[in-house]
């Protein structure tokens, strides 16, 4: 899988990678799944919209991928 960026989409993250889905709860809650714009909204605006920086979520994400191989 390609490195995430702040610009990928959550839903895009989720499904290539579920494992994420812990790092996407721990930053933007568990809201976040029931919502219709985790199919088109970025990291970075999810990060806006929850007050939080966005390249500390797109970190952690990339970590999990290269602990696991991916």
């Amino acid at each position: 899988m390609a490195k995430v960026t702040k610009d990928t989409v959550i839903g895009d993250v989720i499904k290539q990678n579920p494992e994420a889905t812990k790092i996407i709860e721990k930053y933007f809650g568990n809201g976040c799944f029931t919502c219709p714009g985790i199919k088109v909204e970025s990291i970075a605006f999810g990060a806006m919209m929850h007050n939080v920086d966005p390249e500390k979520v797109v970190a952690e994400i990339n970590a999990l991928e290269e602990k696991n191989g991916d």
